[in-house]
């Protein structure tokens, strides 16, 4: 969906796989969120994140910031795409019914919503962060989080503020 037919040299990788290590999972997991649940959106943009790192080689100074930046934006980019949002396909979750109902929830926040409340809470990244990653100010970010806060708490039955 998103990779093209590209040549890389993996020569100037250097640390690559410690950094997919360290952040892939973690990427994989906050871009699903972002997603509503897509696992093929999450997929191919996690992959083409990555793609894009290593093709950049040295000429980007904070290889984790430019990873989230990328994959967000390019999650963004697609979840525009598909603005109908029956395109959006239910998540089964086998292991964990809760997990249904916290992705049903999160569907129903906006995507800049989603992202600053996954990133500020499960990554634990502070809201300055938060809006660099998102291409976006602080007070953005700070108003994200209390629209999406208040509509989780209304509905998954109650949250505590910070």
């Amino acid at each position: 969906m998103l990779c093209k037919g590209v040549s890389v040299d993996v020569g100037g990788a250097t640390g690559f796989d410690e950094l997919y290590e360290e952040v892939g999972p973690r990427l994989w997991r906050s871009i699903l969120a972002f997603a509503g649940g897509r696992r093929d959106l999450t997929d191919d943009v996690v992959a083409e994140a990555f793609l894009r790192t290593l093709e950049s080689g040295n000429n980007v100074r904070d290889r984790r910031a430019y990873l989230y930046r990328v994959a967000f934006r390019l999650a963004a980019q697609e979840l525009a795409r598909a603005s109908d949002s029956s395109q959006i396909p239910e998540v089964a979750m086998q292991d964990d019914p809760g997990l249904t109902e916290l992705f049903d929830a999160l569907r129903s926040l906006s995507p800049s919503e989603r992202a600053a409340v996954y990133l500020r809470y499960q990554v634990d990244l502070p809201i300055g962060k938060i809006a660099d990653i998102l291409g976006s100010s602080a007070g953005a970010v700070r108003v994200h989080l209390f629209r999406g806060r208040r509509k989780l708490a209304a509905l998954l039955g109650g949250m505590n503020d910070e």
